[in-house]
């Protein structure tokens, strides 16, 4: 039977907290149905008996404190909220307690945001890492030597994992279920919980919005150019004349300050101006597609799934509910 250790950090999301008891309690449920014995031993662990989370609006009350667990098998570090260089800090004491346990054997598992907390162990480095979309640009300059691949659900680096943004981390939880208690266990708690079983993307759910907080002021106002000409069929080679650098030199300046190339921005930046109007208009595939710069249907549709991971069509079903 497997150790689990869910930490109860300092400004801890509750549902992260909750959701990991539930679905490995559940799958020892789901075990003993079958007359097997349990996978896992779960214990809720924190600094003190008692932490007190959104703003004292709730209690949580510990199994262990963190000194009293010698040797664990999984550790879950929940997501949490506020500024993420604060909530790091108010949890640094979990940092050697994790680095340790890992040496000595034991998996760490963070959920959505809380991989800026796993990130902070160093553990990471030289690594990928998934995380919520919307902190990519943070985590990037926080931790540059870390390869975050923010599109992917669940990432594993020898026994290291992390997740998406907020509750595709069930997509974790089900893949450590399956690791550790089969996959039958998994599919019981898939269907159980109402979950996309393998679900491997979080690109569907991402909102591009361009890495703005450098301090490269060509590079910035290129960034606004390409926003503000979306209909616009756009060149590298015209953006570095425009801006009086050397084409080589724009590409790297580029790449440096926003962590896409160019063309890679100007794809994301005409894309995400496509998905609002699948989104909310009655516009059909091919007028979108123009409204956008692009005149080639099939490249169209490349740029688009390959940033999405979903067709024009499919995207449009999904989102778009006007009659």
């Amino acid at each position: 039977m497997r150790h689990v250790s869910i930490l109860i950090t300092n400004e801890a999301v509750l549902a992260s907290i909750v959701d990991p008891r539930i679905i490995f309690t559940g799958a020892n449920d789901f075990l003993a149905a079958l007359g097997k014995p349990p996978a896992f031993n779960v214990q809720l662990v924190g600094l003190q008996k008692e932490i007190r989370l959104h703003g004292g609006l709730f209690s949580v009350h510990t199994d262990a404190v963190l000194g009293e667990i010698k040797k664990t098998d999984l550790i879950i570090v929940p997501a949490f909220g506020g500024d993420m260089a604060t909530a790091i800090a108010r949890n640094a004491e979990f940092i050697p307690w994790i680095t340790d346990q890992h040496y000595k054997g034991a998996e760490v598992a963070s959920l959505c945001v809380g991989a800026f907390l796993l990130a902070a162990t160093g553990m990471l480095n030289g690594k990928e890492c998934s995380t919520h979309w919307r902190f990519a640009n943070e985590f990037r300059e926080m931790f540059p030597d870390i390869t975050l691949v923010d599109d992917r659900i669940v990432t594993e680096q020898k026994g290291l994992y992390s997740s998406g943004g907020a509750t595709s981390y069930w997509n974790l939880l089900l893949y450590l279920i399956e690791k550790h208690a089969g996959r039958d266990i998994s599919i019981m708690a898939a269907k159980m919980f109402a979950l996309e079983i393998d679900r491997k993307s979080q690109s569907p759910f991402i909102m591009f919005n361009g890495q703005k907080t450098h301090e490269d002021e060509p590079i910035k106002k290129a960034q606004e150019f390409i926003e503000a000409n979306i209909t616009e069929k756009i060149s590298v080679e015209d953006l570095a004349l425009k801006y009086a650098i050397g084409k080589r030199h724009f590409e790297r300046r580029f790449k440096k300050a926003t962590n896409n190339s160019p063309l890679e921005y100007i794809q994301r930046v005409k894309i995400e101006a496509a998905k609002k109007h699948l989104e909310s208009s009655r516009k059909n595939i091919n007028e979108v597609m123009y409204d956008v710069g692009y005149s080639d249907t099939k490249a169209f549709r490349t740029v688009f799934k390959k940033i999405t991971g979903l067709s024009p069509v499919e995207y449009r079903n999904k989102y778009n509910n006007i009659n």
